[in-house]
């Protein structure tokens, strides 16, 4: 019984981890970005690429959950060493089936926004799509800067 709830509560933390990806839209700020400077710059857009931004990496949670949700079923399996072997090959398969989720669970539609700026020159800026509305070409916008952070908005 004991066995069964721990292994309820890896998945679920499995599940989760597509909960867990970070907003890259541009109009998204983290409590960090709220009472910071930012430089307002103005552009055309010149073109605009639909993109797939991919999640961490080097997110621990799916890698972390997936070990654990392996390592668990694969201690039902056998006896005495057999089982401990079948634990660790089971954590270890869990790990990377783990990572592969939280990868794929994370990834994020993004658009990669060419513009050609007021005072000269071009950027690049790759951001999360909002509410599935591209930015088009001819479009006029703000470019917001602060630190390394930069986004495009209306």
């Amino acid at each position: 019984m004991r066995m069964n709830r721990v292994l309820i509560g890896a998945v679920a933390a499995v599940a989760l981890t597509g909960c867990m990806q970070q907003n890259l839209q541009g109009t998204a700020y983290t409590a960090a970005d709220a009472r910071q400077v930012q430089t307002v710059e103005f552009a055309t857009v010149e073109q605009v690429t639909p993109v797939i931004i991919n999640g961490d990496p080097n997110n621990p949670v799916g890698v972390g959950a997936g070990a654990i949700v392996g390592g668990i079923a694969g201690s039902t399996i056998g006896g005495g060493k057999g089982s401990s072997i079948a634990t660790v090959l089971g954590a270890v398969a869990g790990g990377i089936a783990g990572s592969k989720i939280q990868e794929n669970s994370s990834q994020t539609q993004g658009q990669e926004i060419q513009l050609l700026m007021d005072k000269g020159g071009r950027i690049s800026i790759v951001q999360g799509v909002q509410n599935n509305l591209f930015f088009r070409p001819g479009d006029k916008v703000r470019v917001l800067r602060s630190g390394n952070t930069v986004r495009v908005s209306y």
